[in-house]
């Protein structure tokens, strides 16, 4: 079997086959370039290492001043002009402009923030196993996996409820967007709806901020539009860009554990069975190897700032590595036996909320209390409740979504 991690045929081959590929790649000596096709409107370049190990993965994350995130860190690159529309967003900066972001926005995600956010979570889970049990089951994505994470999101920023239903149509469109394109008369359709609704969510947020900032409520609007950290405040465009950033990532990393959990849960019943039996002492083992085995944001770009030696490869400096998650959490050295599911293995070093670092994933433990929330709901009152048939997945180099998956109760 060919293996072109740039090709959009690989990423059409069924999941066992990727897994056997990476493997292949992690057995040889050092990281395999890819070359690139060029694409109209976005930016391309010679093409990329692919790390695929671990220890690469969790080197290139930790060290930032080497393996920068900009201009970018999706594949292919954003075009220049992405950043003069939108601003920019955090994942696309490195240090000092990332910190002082990141030192504003993280407030949203204290421990006591999202204590606070308990309660909500729990009433949100329940109020849409009830809508389940009143409508029967269909699809689980549209029916659960979906539904709570936008609606945490739009809770926290204190989205009124007139406009959600507009938010999570944008968030769907963002989200298909990060799919692999198969033509440019496909690329340019889907880059401009994107960035109809990308624009759309920032009018809202950045709207919405300047009314808070005269009259702030008790929501995280109202608190980054009043931050002042250090003598520090977020602009309009930064308060846009953190909000789609909020939306689209922390949307998917809870939307897609779940919709895949569902179907891991059914197809290894003696796991659900240990995860039933005692929920309070497994979920949290549960939801760390759904992570590591998922890898719901696939991977990551970078680009190299200086020559660097990197398991005997000599990067020079402009050169570009992508950071495959989902390789890297089945290293079978660091893993064992890595492609059974298992929820009382030790997954510490797993990476799927990116690697350590300055960009390790600001909302992961908010991901960790959504999916715990929704699993606790389900499992108690559907006992039954479980997969139908295969998930029907997004054909993407970056999210590993699941556009629908059957289950019944």
């Amino acid at each position: 079997m060919e293996i072109d991690l740039a090709d959009l045929g690989f990423w059409r081959r069924p999941l066992k086959e990727r897994h056997e590929a990476f493997a292949r790649l992690r057995d040889l000596d050092r990281p395999v370039f890819f070359e690139e096709k060029r694409v109209p409107l976005l930016r391309s370049g010679r093409g990329f290492y692919a790390l695929v190990r671990h220890a690469d993965v969790v080197e290139a994350s930790r060290n930032a001043k080497v393996f920068s995130s900009e201009p970018g860190v999706t594949s292919p690159e954003p075009p220049g002009w992405v950043k003069h529309v939108f601003g920019e967003s955090m994942v696309n900066m490195d240090d000092p402009r990332h910190a002082r972001l990141r030192r504003i926005v993280s407030r949203a995600f204290s421990p006591k923030m999202l204590s606070n956010l308990q309660g909500d979570i729990d009433a949100a889970c329940a109020r849409i196993v009830d809508d389940v049990t009143a409508s029967g089951p269909g699809d689980f994505v549209t029916q659960v996996a979906a539904k709570l994470p936008i609606h945490v999101i739009c809770d926290m920023m204190g989205i009124p409820d007139d406009v959600r239903a507009k938010v999570h149509q944008h968030v769907d469109i963002s989200t298909a967007y990060s799919g692999v394109r198969p033509s440019l008369a496909h690329t340019v359709r889907m880059a401009a709806q994107n960035t109809l609704a990308l624009l759309a969510l920032q009018r809202l947020v950045i709207n919405m901020g300047r009314e808070r900032s005269g009259a702030p409520g008790n929501d995280l609007v109202s608190a980054l539009v009043t931050a002042n950290v250090d003598g520090e405040r977020l602009t309009d465009r930064e308060l846009g860009s953190f909000f789609t950033l909020l939306l689209v990532a922390g949307n998917e990393t809870a939307r897609n554990t779940m919709a895949h959990g569902i179907k891991l849960l059914t197809d290894n019943p003696e796991q659900r069975r240990l995860l039933v039996d005692d929920f309070d002492a497994h979920i949290g083992g549960a939801i760390e190897e759904m992570v590591r085995y998922v890898s719901p944001i696939m991977q990551f770009r970078r680009t190299v700032t200086e020559d660097y030696d990197l398991r005997g490869l000599q990067l020079k400096a402009g050169d570009k590595v992508v950071l495959f998650y989902g390789s890297a959490n089945r290293d079978e050295t660091v893993f064992p036996d890595a492609d059974r599911f298992d929820i009382t293995r030790d997954t510490k070093p797993h990476v799927g909320f990116g690697g350590p670092g300055p960009h390790f994933c600001l909302g992961a433990n908010l991901a960790r209390q959504e999916i715990r929330a929704m699993f606790r709901e389900l499992l108690t009152r559907l006992p039954e409740i479980r997969s139908v048939g295969e998930p029907e997945l997004l054909v993407s180099n970056f999210d590993n979504s699941v556009r629908s998956q059957a289950f019944t109760f």
